[in-house]
């Protein structure tokens, strides 16, 4: 379960905020991310937000990360949902994000 997890977290470092040069993950747009096997496959759940509530890439982020845990073959679905509830701030980012960001 540990790999599927560093695999699902690597995956999302390759999606990026459109209007940011920063992944998802660094950027602490990932408030939750639940794994569970399902028939020797693994579902994957994510609440995501997104850095204002009038962004418009939210659709677009959704399908890049769906497309892109299409790579690891022991998911079987994956489910994301967008919240606000905290609001992002910049306080939300990794210590890796603040660097990329010279924050």
């Amino acid at each position: 379960m540990e790999n599927i997890r560093n695999n699902v977290i690597d995956v999302l470092k390759q999606c990026n905020d459109p209007e940011l040069p920063i992944d998802l993950w660094n950027l602490g747009l990932i408030y939750d991310l639940n794994i569970n096997e399902k028939d020797d496959k693994f579902a994957v759940d994510i609440i995501m937000s997104l850095t204002t509530p009038g962004c418009t890439m939210g659709q677009y982020m959704i399908e890049d990360i769906k497309n892109k845990m299409a790579s690891i073959e022991e998911i079987s679905n994956v489910n994301v949902e967008l919240t606000f509830d905290p609001p992002w701030n910049p306080k939300m980012m990794t210590e890796e994000g603040k660097v990329k960001l010279g924050l």
